[in-house]
């Protein structure tokens, strides 16, 4: 979400990749359920542009210890073509579900994370409003972001992920859009910020084991200031979750 992913590429940074919207993101649902584990597996990379071949894997385990409470420990790491991974960051996160907006459908839930950065990156403090409306085979869910580095004078920044997507086959098979964005600092909101938005498809593997895997893939076009670095990024979500 931060903007400054020009400058970190211009400068040699290896964070450019995290640092661009929806780069090893996931769009959150509203909903907790009780005595779930889950294991996850976020790649995304850069595609065409000075930042061609620049990407973001995360790894995350979470676990649902009420209806409404969950817990997830998280590393990020990022890799520049002709170097290694490196890892940037450790977090933690929690997520709690507020309720249930009957008359619109709407589920609600509270998003925040600490994060630990390394390589002279900040910690920070993130939050997350969660918004997840379902009808019928239709999903749609909404992620408004703050998120605020800790160090003197770095200014909170907003964002937000989104998706919308449809059952094809059962469960099975989804398909749909996912936008991720800047809104700017609290500073300077609005104007010229970095956007992205494309095609979608989530697929699910019932009854491996105790659990079943979910396979979330697709390629969002860039948009605002994001062009001035790459054309799209490419996206994979693998995660696993099971009642141990």
């Amino acid at each position: 979400m931060r903007n400054i992913c020009l400058a970190a590429l211009l400068m040699g940074s290896s964070t450019a990749a995290l640092a661009t919207p929806g780069v090893g993101d996931p769009i959150y649902g509203a909903t907790v359920e009780k005595g779930v584990t889950e294991f996850e597996t976020r790649y995304g990379r850069l595609t065409g542009g000075a930042a061609d071949g620049e990407d973001g894997l995360v790894f995350e385990a979470e676990h649902a210890f009420t209806s409404n409470f969950s817990l997830a420990g998280l590393v990020e790491t990022s890799r520049t073509p002709g170097s290694g991974r490196k890892v940037e960051a450790i977090a933690i996160e929690a997520v709690y579900a507020l309720g249930r907006v009957e008359a619109l459908s709407l589920d609600t839930a509270l998003y925040a994370e600490y994060k630990h950065g390394f390589h002279g990156e900040p910690e920070e403090i993130e939050i997350k409003a969660l918004f997840q409306h379902r009808a019928g085979g239709f999903d749609a869910r909404l992620n408004v972001i703050a998120e605020q580095p800790l160090r003197h004078g770095e200014k909170m920044e907003f964002g937000y992920a989104a998706s919308a997507d449809w059952a094809i086959l059962g469960d099975e098979v989804r398909l749909g859009l996912a936008a991720f964005g800047d809104f700017g600092t609290i500073n300077h909101f609005g104007g010229h910020e970095e956007h992205f938005i494309g095609p979608e498809a989530k697929f699910e593997i019932e009854h491996v084991g105790p659990g079943e895997i979910e396979i979330e893939t697709g390629w969002l076009r860039s948009f605002g200031a994001a062009r001035d670095i790459t054309d799209g990024q490419a996206r994979l979500l693998i995660g696993y979750e099971a009642h141990f």
